[in-house]
């Protein structure tokens, strides 16, 4: 038997992996690249890949295809082809995607708020020679 065929309930609650109710949503949502893409479609609308590609400038055209792929497949983004000459994709957020947006102005908010402690707490920790 595998070692998830021998857990026992008390194991689904104090192993963290398991426990943790939005690891789930931690994995989907802030894979890296995920976060832009979402951010960029939610702010400006349907776009082709061209248009994406130019707004998030640091992804490569590889990686960005992956990252609307794993996003088509976890339902945050909708990809409409339009069968003309030339071919043309386009791709949006859905409405699932949408549901994120609160999640993302909390985000935004606590950035504003934290991000200096954050980098206070940083400097401390590596001016510290005892480290």
């Amino acid at each position: 038997m595998g070692d998830n065929a021998t857990r026992t309930a008390s194991d689904t609650t104090t192993d963290p992996e398991v426990a943790c109710p939005i690891s789930p949503v931690v994995d989907i949502v802030f894979s890296r690249w995920t976060t832009p893409v979402l951010w960029t479609l939610h702010a400006h609308g349907r776009q082709r890949f061209v248009e994406l590609q130019r707004r998030i400038s640091r992804i490569t055209p590889k990686v960005l295809t992956q990252r609307l792929r794993q996003l088509e497949r976890d339902g945050l983004v909708v990809r409409t082809y339009h069968p003309e000459v030339p071919p043309r994709v386009e791709y949006e957020i859905s409405e699932l995607g949408r549901s994120l947006a609160p999640l993302f102005a909390h985000l935004s908010e606590w950035a504003a708020g934290n991000l200096d402690k954050v980098d206070r707490a940083r400097r401390e920790y590596d001016g510290d020679p005892a480290r």
